[in-house]
């Protein structure tokens, strides 16, 4: 396994491109099962999760290639059931079922793996197969779905977070090829699920509000190849932001697409953050002393959960008290117990965390829980004294392309290492 060590106090400068959106491409990827036709993706990033779905539509017989950030996927003969091994290491590859439950109407699926966050259940997505003609059986670790045809359905998908966005991505992409229309109340509004369905109507999908709570599919009886670019990645944009402004530096974001960010940027320029839109890009410096602010995480466009550990470690730093209070997963405060090992004091209170601020960091060995805890300990090591090793950055790879490299373009003295 590999380490990163961060030796902090150096202020970030210059300026970074931000990346496709790892959140988009994986249900981009997915979607080109729905044709046999060749498909090209564009502005794909170099991450570990976009491998395994490489691998994962490799082994399902679609032929795989890439060619710097462009992927060109053609899945002319594919099988319905995806391998356990494969699936199981990551959660947005359940996103292979709606595809291939659309085109083959049978699928066999694995329970899927991630993150360590808290209790990511996918009975949403089968509430909404069910709904379209689907059988369901779940069992010895896989999820089998079969219809002799699938018809479109009126659903309602939220549940107790909100609405999901993998199961709205999930359903969307079985439906374009039902027979009849399809109506999904309490859809997902993320910027991703609009990139889908953009991509889906390239290939000839008919589908209408995305970006609303109310989708509507008129299915198809086939879908041809298309070509597409992944919008950035807001949640990577949001973390070069709020590393700018906890190391007092400043930070020109390119093609970070600010009208994904506006609950984010809201709550920065309410800590002390100066935030100039330059076009699609962002310049992003510290205007004086940090403030604490209150954060409750919620469904787009509210405050998105994969950046609340960031914030966390950005209050750490700010004098005064913050709260920060987690609607979307229960076991997203695993970073607390290592954000506290480089002097950070926060109390954990049911779904709010406490966080008394102001007082300095010093650097330690530290251990990543998951993705976005990884990118917080970053963010607390880059402004820490001293020296901070952060083992298991594999959780980091899975997410943010190239990051201690970038890094680095900024002036941050960071290293790569084998763990010993």
């Amino acid at each position: 396994m590999e380490s990163l060590i961060i030796k902090g106090g150096v202020p970030l400068h210059g300026e970074v491109t931000i990346s496709g959106a790892k959140n988009a491409v994986l249900p981009l990827m997915a979607a080109t099962l729905l044709t046999a036709e060749p498909c090209t993706i564009r502005r794909v990033p170099n991450l570990s999760d976009v491998r395994f779905m490489g691998q994962i539509l490799t082994w399902l017989g679609a032929k795989v290639e890439f060619d710097g950030d462009t992927v060109r996927i053609e899945a002319r003969k594919i099988r319905g059931a995806g391998d356990y091994d494969l699936v199981r290491k990551m959660r947005g590859s359940i996103c292979i079922m709606g595809p291939l439950l659309g085109r083959l109407k049978k699928a066999t699926v694995s329970l899927p793996g991630g993150c360590i966050i808290g209790a990511r259940p996918i009975n949403l997505h089968l509430k909404g197969f069910a709904a379209l003609g689907a059988k369901l059986k779940v069992e010895n670790g896989y999820v089998e779905a079969s219809a002799k045809r699938l018809v479109g359905a009126e659903m309602f998908l939220g549940g107790r977070a909100g609405s999901t966005v993998l199961g709205t991505a999930n359903v969307m992409m079985a439906a374009t090829l039902a027979e009849g229309i399809t109506v999904i109340e309490s859809a997902a509004c993320e910027p991703e699920v609009v990139d889908l369905a953009n991509f889906l109507n390239a290939m000839g999908a008919k589908i209408v509000g995305a970006g609303s709570p109310t989708l509507t599919i008129t299915g198809v009886k086939e879908l041809h190849g298309a070509e597409h670019e992944v919008i950035p990645d807001r949640i990577e944009a949001a973390t070069y932001a709020i590393a700018a402004a906890a190391t007092d530096g400043e930070v020109l974001l390119r093609g970070a697409r600010p009208d994904h960010l506006h609950a984010v940027l809201d709550k920065l320029r309410d800590a002390g953050v100066k935030i100039e839109r330059k076009g699609p890009d962002l310049l992003v410096r510290r205007n004086g002393r940090l403030k604490p602010v209150d954060i409750t995480t919620l469904t787009y466009s509210g405050f998105p959960t994969d950046v609340q550990a960031q914030m966390m470690a950005l209050m750490v730093l700010t004098p005064g008290i913050s709260i920060i209070t987690e609607r979307i997963f229960e076991s997203r405060f695993m970073h607390v117990s290592e954000l506290a090992r480089l002097g950070a004091d926060i109390e954990i209170e049911g779904p709010s965390a406490i966080i008394k601020g102001g007082k300095p960091l010093s650097g330690a060995p530290v251990m990543a829980s998951d993705l976005r805890a990884s990118a917080a300990l970053v963010i607390a090591g880059l402004a820490a004294t001293g020296a901070t090793q952060i083992n298991r950055v594999y959780h980091l790879d899975r997410g943010y392309e190239n990051m201690d490299s970038k890094l680095r373009g900024l002036g941050a003295r960071v290293e790569r290492i084998e763990e010993a």
